[in-house]
């Protein structure tokens, strides 16, 4: 008897994205540029202190720990099945990935984008008001609850960039899980 099992799925980036302006949705590229230290060229979110506008009135001179916003691409074949159409991109992200739970990687996770880019996992993505904005009802649809009734944050993941490059769609994605005990993503 032969045995046969499933084929290896390897991750990929299905859609890249960027804005000059602060807006809530972003424009497919493509191609993105990631600098270290920085995040993707020519994104109104990217530099070394934090560009979220709320967390700039807060504090200007955090630490850019949001650079780059990725969101797994099965988000949005769940959020099709709830009767929303949003499509890559329109979340804000600037990577949609397929073939990987984003979700359950752990803080300080280092995900190769491409032949070069690396980024590292930060934290999740807490929904606001502006996805209520978007399509009314798609904050609720993006937060969930586990089994023991804990929230769950669907709406992705932020990085920052380690190592530069570009990164395209259908670029294959590498993870790496970082050393000793794991941390959950929490929301930043």
């Amino acid at each position: 008897m032969i045995e046969t099992s499933a084929p290896i799925v390897t991750p990929i980036v299905t859609t890249v994205a960027a804005s000059p302006a602060h807006g809530f949705s972003k424009r497919p590229l493509p191609a993105i540029r990631l600098l270290a230290g920085f995040g993707v060229v020519g994104d109104a979110h990217s530099g070394v202190t934090v560009q979220h506008r709320s967390r700039v009135a807060r504090n200007r001179m955090q630490p850019n720990l949001r650079q780059v916003h990725l969101i797994h691409g099965e988000l949005h074949d769940e959020l099709l099945g709830l009767g929303f159409a949003v499509a890559p991109a329109e979340l804000g992200e600037n990577v949609t990935t397929r073939g990987l739970d984003l979700l359950a990687l752990p803080r300080g996770t280092r995900l190769r984008l491409g032949p070069a880019a690396v980024v590292e996992l930060t934290g999740l993505r807490n929904p606001c008001i502006q996805i209520d904005h978007f399509q009314n009802g798609l904050t609720r649809a993006v937060l969930g609850r586990d089994d023991a009734g804990n929230l769950v944050r669907k709406a992705g993941v932020m990085a920052i960039v380690l190592d530069d490059g570009t990164v395209s769609p259908g670029d294959a994605i590498e993870v790496r899980l970082p050393d000793g005990p794991h941390q959950a993503l929490s929301p930043i």
